[in-house]
């Protein structure tokens, strides 16, 4: 594996860190800037609809020029623009840095997994996808604690302070080990653009991103009201939220590891194993969550396969997408931050209803059994259209 590689995982890290820590820092950041929580809250809405947004964006944009050249851009721009969120005084200058540097991440994270995949052998994207997520899975374990430590102890821009600094090393790799290729990716954008958005279209392609943002979007379904969940259902004390959010973060890191190790050999046994096992884990965890031992439990299980089947699914994405090397990794990103969004909504609107504590769990479910119901619907047309004679490899998922 190149050492440049889990450097841009650190990347990744920092950038992770600066999406997620905010749940921490919210209350610091609303008496400072003399705005609501509320509006502290828009925050966390302006980075979510700037990595929608800028993952396939920022792509198609940066298809002109070379991979070093991108990743440095990117990545310097989410480096200064944490620099003018630590030292603003102005909340709107600090909600537009959160959208840039929403952006930044977004493109910088399409780009670096295109450039893993193509610094490793073809048979090894999985391997590759890994370690960059790895950096997401790491945020959530010691990254997000550590921001929530660092505005306790000096404030919340000391918290952006640290995510500039963590970004240094990253882009000091770049510089070292990312080749410089004097020409761009595509000498005419344009035709690329269009080449790449052509081979995007495919069957199989479009329901492994239907099935990324479905499996993510049960992932922060969950996630996001673990903490109410534990203190009102499970009656855990409210000083063990923290523990509680790492110990679904270190299995997701876990996760992604041992799905690293199937992900470029057996994906589909994963995927299929995996999702039916997501599935009874939700429903296992929606019944039993007033038991702590079996809600601790499920809490890690939950975080391992729910991101050993995200990577595995990143990862077939890449696969399939080599017809669109630059775009591929994009519309990846994209999907899943759409199941980010969609997912945390689903589960709100099921509390607003008064459905209890309970229901993002049972959304969590029915997003997973949604996603397993399409997944053999495109596997059985698949079937048919083998048994006629016209064989695809982008009719469906592998």
């Amino acid at each position: 594996m190149p050492f440049v590689l889990p450097l841009l995982g650190l990347a990744v890290f920092a950038q992770g860190t600066s999406e997620f820590m905010l749940s921490g820092l919210l209350p610091d950041i609303a008496r400072d800037l003399h705005i609501s929580v509320p509006a502290a809250g828009s925050l966390t809405s302006a980075f979510a609809v700037g990595m929608v947004i800028g993952a396939p964006l920022l792509a198609m944009l940066s298809m002109r020029w070379s991979r070093r050249r991108a990743l440095l851009a990117f990545l310097v721009a989410f480096l200064l623009v944490h620099v003018l969120g630590a030292v603003t005084t102005h909340y709107e200058v600090l909600l537009a840095t959160r959208f840039v540097a929403a952006l930044a991440n977004a493109g910088f994270l399409a780009v670096a997994l295109a450039t893993a995949t193509a610094m490793v052998p073809p048979d090894a994207k999985g391997r590759a996808t890994s370690v960059l997520l790895g950096g997401t899975t790491m945020a959530c374990v010691a990254g997000v604690p550590a921001g929530a430590l660092l505005g306790e102890l000096w404030g919340w821009r000391s918290a952006f302070w640290a995510v500039a600094l963590l970004s240094l090393p990253a882009l000091l790799a770049i510089l070292w080990s990312v080749p410089a290729d004097r020409a761009p990716r595509f000498s005419d954008a344009g035709s690329g653009t269009r080449g790449e958005l052509r081979a995007l279209r495919g069957p199989r392609l479009v329901v492994l991103l239907l099935l990324g943002a479905l499996v993510n979007g049960a992932t922060f379904c969950a996630f996001t009201y673990l903490a109410p969940l534990v203190t009102e259902v499970t009656g855990i004390g409210a000083g063990w939220v923290p523990a509680v959010l790492a110990l679904f973060g270190l299995g997701s890191f876990v996760g992604v590891g041992l799905g690293s190790r199937l992900a470029d050999t057996r994906p589909a046994p994963l995927l299929v194993a995996g999702g039916a096992a997501l599935l009874l884990g939700w429903t296992v965890l929606a019944l039993t969550a007033g038991n702590p031992v079996a809600a601790l439990v499920l809490v890690f299980v939950q975080g391992a396969l729910s991101f050993a089947v995200g990577s595995t699914l990143v990862s077939q994405v890449l696969y399939a997408a080599t017809g669109a090397p630059a775009l591929g990794g994009g519309f990846a990103t994209a999907a899943l931050n759409v199941g980010a969004a969609i997912g945390p909504w689903c589960g709100g609107a099921a509390l607003t209803a008064g459905l209890g504590f309970r229901a993002p769990l049972w959304v969590s479910a029915l997003l997973t059994a949604l996603a397993l119901v399409l997944a053999g619907v495109a596997r059985g047309a698949r079937r048919r259209t083998v048994r006629r004679g016209v064989p695809s490899a982008q009719d469906a998922p592998a």
